[in-house]
């Protein structure tokens, strides 16, 4: 039953209803107030002024530490509740009338009892809060595909966060117009209980309601849950597609400008590829590395060239920190050098902050990210290994001038990747689209610290999208093939592996900006300019192909890595199974007739 908008306006604060036009976003905000009961309602309209305002209202409540005005000017630490640090997988759902909708890999939940569940939890959840209403935009304005959200929330962290990541405030309710088409998002931190801690998606109902966390991932409700999740799902209706993929651009010594977009799961690398800096032979060549986007893409075909084009949906970065440091990617550390958040990192008595990694030296003291004191002698690390900077992308010193641009970029080719330590080698192209399309849909990681559960255990995760396909796994891989026949020019398919090691256990390839050498062999074959040879899976460099001038690694080293072991490559096709036996019937044919192509080469 609708609640009567009328019936709100008594109030001072819920005249705040009156300066929202769009009757459709009203009327939900009415349903909303009355579910949750706030005390007090803002209506957040992105702009510095109000920023700071809300900055200082966090300090004062003990959200934020204000951080050294001379050494991190405009920036605060955020500590989350120690129950959550990650996003919680197990606690994720995609809501739909039947589970064949949300398919095998997704924890799913029938609509009807979603909403009923989730009400319970948020009824009054806001009694002696505040309600921050957010008005946001995913992609630059104008774009094609960009998409309008309202979210609701109790946070004051994920207020100021909205703003950082997303195009926040009144443009976003002028970029909506009257229509009805914007993503209701409800969250609430409330109790903050792991045991009633649900993050439900709606793909039906363009909605998700989150409540009981108030981690970036899971409440941040722009970020995973509209821009991959709900937007998967929209895409797969609407012929385009929502990938977790960054989107870099590399410009050559010829000037020519290629666009790359590469998938990894979380923490493997992909905002430190996004930010590359080529080593300094690269650099006086001509080589440039500029950032579009770290985390997400949004690709749709041209119909005029048929070629793939791509677009960031955020505007910040989220970027994970332990590891992060001058030498592995200085960019990130200019990125977060000013008006960023920090969140469960150390504090170190002069007001600056430290993550394992940051510096070889380790401090004396500090507060770890739970605010105890640490020293080199405690038994647990200073700064969780989840450790976050939240910074707006307007901060990247190397952001591609395209990355505002409403038509996008070309796609000169996708990349896949994961970390792996035995088996795959460091990089090789797939014979073509659909080879690409298995070697994306079997890909392995090693899991890390970004999600909850086990670390250094082989998942399997799909176009690194596994925790994040908003509907039915078997379908999503349908669409891949779908979008390759509304192409007439597909960019090529790569897969790499920065992380292979050798017999003694030690990594062989040097990664961070090193990295430049094998995407320079990337860019050549898609443009036809580089050489490949056969292999079990697919099209790799000869020996002196890729340059290792400079390194310390050797080519008979290289060669080893890139060699390809018969027995270890069956053993990872039967683990791949895993994954397929969940779909049974439901694998799209393609898929079936690759995977038996590869056991009869082997």
């Amino acid at each position: 039953m609708k609640t009567d908008v009328s019936s709100l306006t008594e109030s001072t604060d819920h005249k705040i209803l009156l300066r929202i036009d769009n009757q459709h976003v009203r009327q939900w905000l009415a349903d909303v107030i009355k579910l949750c009961q706030p005390d007090k309602i803002v209506l957040c309209d992105g702009s510095e002024r109000e920023k700071d305002q809300l900055l200082a209202r966090g300090v004062e409540d003990g959200t934020f530490i204000r951080l050294n005005a001379k050494k991190l000017p405009g920036c605060y630490l955020h500590r989350s509740n120690p129950n959550d640090v990650a996003r919680m997988e197990q606690c994720t759902y995609i809501c739909t009338p039947t589970k064949t909708m949300a398919g095998p890999t997704n924890n799913w939940m029938e609509s009807r009892e979603g909403y009923q569940k989730l009400s319970a939890l948020f009824n009054g959840c806001m009694r002696g809060r505040t309600m921050y209403v957010l008005p946001f935009v995913m992609g630059p304005i104008g774009a094609p595909l960009a998409k309008v959200g309202v979210q609701v929330t109790d946070s004051i962290y994920v207020a100021v966060s909205m703003g950082i990541m997303t195009r926040m405030g009144r443009v976003a309710l002028e970029a909506l117009g009257d229509s009805n088409e914007f993503t209701r998002c409800l969250h609430s931190v409330a109790e903050c209980n792991p045991d009633k801690r649900y993050i439900c998606h709606f793909p039906l109902d363009n909605t998700v309601w989150s409540v009981g966390s108030g981690y970036g991932g899971n409440a941040l409700l722009g970020k995973k849950c509209l821009a991959l999740r709900i937007a998967s799902y929209l895409g797969y209706q609407q012929g385009w597609m929502a990938e977790h993929m960054l989107i870099s651009g590399v410009r050559e010594p010829s000037g020519r400008k290629n666009y790359i977009a590469a998938a990894f799961p979380s923490a493997c690398g992909k905002t430190n590829f996004a930010m590359l800096i080529p080593p300094e032979s690269y650099k006086l060549a001509g080589w440039q590395i500029t950032t579009i986007g770290d985390d997400i893409a949004w690709l749709w075909v041209d119909e005029k060239t048929g070629k793939l084009r791509a677009i960031n949906p955020e505007a910040g970065y989220f970027g994970v920190l332990p590891g992060t440091n001058w030498q592995t990617n200085a960019n990130a550390m200019h990125t977060m050098a000013h008006d960023t958040l920090y969140t469960n990192v150390a504090l170190l008595p002069d007001g600056d902050v430290w993550w394992e990694g940051k510096t070889d030296t380790l401090p004396a003291h500090a507060l770890d990210w739970t605010g105890k004191p640490w020293t080199p002698d405690s038994p647990h690390k200073a700064a969780h290994p989840n450790s976050r900077f939240t910074a707006p992308m307007a901060n990247n010193p190397v952001l591609d001038p395209a990355a505002n641009d409403p038509d996008g970029v070309p796609v000169t080719a996708i990349v896949f990747g994961g970390r792996r330590t035995t088996t795959i080698p460091v990089v090789y192209q797939a014979f073509n689209w659909s080879y690409g399309v298995y070697a994306g849909a079997t890909l392995g990681s090693e899991t890390t610290a970004a999600a909850a559960g086990k670390v250094g255990v082989v998942r399997r995760d799909p176009m690194a999208m596994l925790p994040f396909i908003g509907y039915n796994i078997a379908d999503y891989f349908t669409h891949w093939f779908r979008m390759h026949r509304r192409m007439t020019d597909c960019p090529p398919i790569f897969h790499v592996n920065w992380f292979r090691k050798n017999q003694h256990g030690v990594y062989v390839w040097p990664g961070y900006g090193e990295n430049i050498r094998i995407v320079e062999w990337i860019i050549k074959r898609a443009h036809g300019e580089a050489y490949g040879i056969e292999s079990l899976l697919g099209w790799m460099p000869r020996l002196g192909d890729i340059n290792l001038e400079g390194l310390k690694i050797n080519p008979a080293e290289f060669a080893a890595v890139q060699q390809v072991d018969k027995e270890l490559l069956r053993a990872e096709l039967l683990a791949a199974d895993e994954l397929f036996l969940k779909l049974g019937g439901d694998l799209p044919k393609e898929m079936i007739f690759l995977r038996e192509l590869m056991v009869s080469q082997l």
